[in-house]
């Protein structure tokens, strides 16, 4: 399903947007923040057309989703033409905790990989916005947002969001997180 902002389209991810995942997931700068074992950038087309049929995959059962964020209009403060893809946004289950009974429901995650010549105008924070509508209109109970300790860009995209800060935690991942929640009631009642 296609969603828009005012600036944005949501959308699936294409094979045609190969060369553009490669250009984001192969920057060290954006992949540090992914993930908790050392960073690991894309390295050739052919990973980037498999991290698309992956996307696909894990897209299959909404509201989950991976979208492209595209550019939907030049946007002079930007200077990031129309039809470019910004980067990523994401609504996908965390891992069950080792040890850890599978919940009942799957705890989902939001999150957001942009490319560098797309940050501080703000898309994130929009693409995220629409996605939280998306989840909870979806039926989701609760949305998690989890940061790298370190990663004060994130932090501010939940603060703007309205994600509730709830600690550090190792919960999911090998190394600790900043965790962040909204839960429908939470979003209903702003």
């Amino acid at each position: 399903m296609d969603l828009q902002t005012s600036r944005l389209l949501l959308r699936r991810w294409r094979h045609d947007d190969a060369a553009r995942v490669l250009d984001l997931y192969g920057r060290l700068d954006v992949v540090r923040w992914l993930g908790d074992g050392p960073p690991r950038v894309m390295e050739d087309l052919a990973a980037a057309h498999a991290a698309v049929d992956r996307w696909a995959e894990r897209s299959a059962t909404p509201p989950l989703g991976f979208w492209a964020a595209e550019v939907r209009e030049d946007t002079p403060d930007a200077g990031v033409p129309r039809g470019t893809v910004a980067g990523t946004v994401l609504l996908a289950a965390l891992p069950t905790p080792e040890g850890a009974a599978a919940p009942a429901e799957p705890e989902v995650e939001i999150a957001w990989h942009f490319h560098p010549d797309s940050w501080g105008h703000g898309y994130a924070t929009e693409a995220a916005a629409q996605l939280l509508q998306h989840a909870f209109a979806g039926g989701l109970e609760r949305v998690w947002a989890l940061t790298h300790v370190d990663n004060q860009a994130s932090q501010r995209v939940c603060a703007r969001l309205g994600l509730r800060h709830v600690g550090s935690e190792q919960r999911w991942y090998a190394v600790p997180m900043e965790v962040y929640r909204l839960t429908a009631r939470e979003y209903a009642a702003r």
